[in-house]
């Protein structure tokens, strides 16, 4: 009994204690709700006006809502006392941890960024039948899927190819025919 008459008194104390944080973190954490609730219907909106496969657009929500997640600890810690300095601290240190750590595979995070790109920018989908100008290796293959680092394309001869995204934004692509059956 006296345990939980301190353990009330203590989670009492704290309420009191924090009052405005509390209040202004309320306040943070549905402003960034509601945000990302618009976000995730508008990105799905957009997804399925465009004809974009379903995984791809759940991908795309995910990387907002995780940024988001990255700004809500922001704020919050802010709002719990940490100084602007010391945050910045904070985040620098794991930013060059992750800079560093990350070097080796910076293609990886070209492709992702590239994907979200894509996303909001591509103006072919999944059955379109592209050419890829490289003047190296051209491509004219049938778009069979749209994934996060890159795209399969399905060759005339039945070869499947795996394309990475960051460089179809670096390579002229023409559209030669739209919604092609897909074997």
């Amino acid at each position: 009994m006296a345990i939980l008459k301190s353990l009330l008194t203590m989670s009492f104390n704290f309420f009191h204690t924090h009052a405005s944080e509390l209040k202004t973190s309320a306040i943070i954490l549905s402003c960034l709700l509601i945000i990302g609730i618009v976000s995730n219907i508008i990105i799905k909106r957009k997804g399925k006006k465009n004809g974009i496969v379903k995984a791809r657009t759940n991908l795309i929500c995910k990387y907002i809502n995780v940024s988001l997640l990255i700004i809500v600890i922001l704020f919050e810690s802010y709002v719990f006392g940490a100084q602007f300095e010391e945050l910045a601290v904070i985040f620098s240190s794991v930013f060059a941890i992750l800079g560093i750590a990350l070097f080796a595979v910076w293609s990886i995070l070209s492709n992702v960024t590239a994907g979200v790109i894509l996303f909001f920018s591509f103006p072919y989908k999944v059955g379109d039948k592209i050419e890829i100008h490289d003047k190296d290796f051209p491509i004219k293959a049938v778009i069979e899927d749209i994934k996060a680092f890159h795209l399969h394309l399905r060759l005339d001869n039945g070869d499947l190819i795996t394309y990475p995204n960051n460089f179809l934004l670096q390579k002229a692509v023409t559209l030669v025919e739209k919604d092609v059956i897909i074997e």
